[in-house]
């Protein structure tokens, strides 16, 4: 059904801009809950030009966290407009708004004394405040749209950049903090590295699967009738028995893997399985990549 005032519109298309809003602003809170409640009372720093911002903070009170981090990304996104995609941008530029005005806004203190906790509680709220943003299709900008510049117009690796920017954050942090609080702020960056990538994953991430077995026809059979997923059959050499042997290649995602190995036992409890974990699967049936 399309919208008759815009026909290249439709409600689907509406429904999912609503959606990618609502991730963004919720994500967008929770991030900000963390630096104004806990990061900040406590003299942490965060990753990224959020770091940066709460550093410009410090040496200048009279700048408040929000409008620094906006003003940062103001360059940041009038050099990035050809660097990265057009809704990767509008939308990232959406997200700093809402995170800008989110950290104005949001003022409250958690009462956490405890100096570990309240760096491992921050680093929950942030990882999982940023996961749910880039749930969305775009990000809050900042080190996203300068990571993609830099790969854009030097070729530096998107993880190099982002490592680089925390170590500056993290020394910058030692000098106008403490070594204490840069020790902190590096628990909070691995907790929410670390929520980020399960909230953004979940349990869309997929498993490759190589499996070698006499009854491999048979397992190719279960695999294609009860998972419905697809195999690549590779022809393979037993390296010491020099016999000829066929493995079965498979992606499947992380509900489904004990299902299959469960199929693979009842039919050969010998078969060779081996299980690795996949970075990002393109494929319009069992893909998970970003679509971002």
């Amino acid at each position: 059904m399309k919208i008759p005032l815009f026909s290249a519109i439709t409600l689907a298309d509406l429904r999912q801009v609503a959606i990618n809003l609502l991730l963004m602003g919720f994500g967008g809170g929770l991030c900000a809950l963390a630096v104004n409640g806990i990061i900040i009372p406590h003299e942490f720093a965060a990753g990224g030009i959020t770091g940066l911002a709460i550093i410009i903070r410090e040496i200048f009170p009279v700048v408040d966290v929000g409008w620094s981090y906006f003003l940062i990304n103001v360059p940041l996104f009038m050099g990035a407009i050809m660097a990265v995609g057009r809704r990767f941008f509008f939308y990232s530029l959406v997200g700093t708004m809402f995170f800008s005005l989110a950290l104005l806004v949001i003022k409250v203190d958690f009462a956490v004394e405890n100096e570990i906790l309240a760096a491992i509680f921050s680093g929950i709220i942030i990882g999982v405040g940023a996961g749910i943003t880039l749930r969305s299709q775009g990000s809050a900008g900042g080190a996203d749209i300068l990571s993609v510049m830099l790969m854009k117009r030097f070729s530096i690796p998107l993880g190099s950049s982002l490592l680089a920017l925390n170590v500056l954050v993290l020394s910058l942090t030692t000098l106008i903090y403490s070594l204490e609080s840069a020790l902190y702020t590096l628990i909070q960056l691995y907790v929410s590295a670390r929520l980020v990538n399960l909230v953004v994953t979940g349990l869309s991430q997929r498993k490759a699967v190589m499996i070698i077995s006499k009854q491999w026809p048979e397992i190719n059979r279960e695999i294609l009738r009860d998972l419905r997923r697809g195999t690549t059959v590779i022809p393979a050499r037993g390296g010491y028995s020099g016999s000829e042997e066929h493995m079965l290649y498979a992606v499947v995602n992380f509900r489904e893997i004990g299902s299959l190995k469960r199929t693979i036992r009842s039919i050969d409890p010998d078969a060779f399985v081996v299980v690795t974990d996949t970075l990002e699967v393109m494929n319009y049936r069992i893909g998970n990549e970003p679509h971002w």
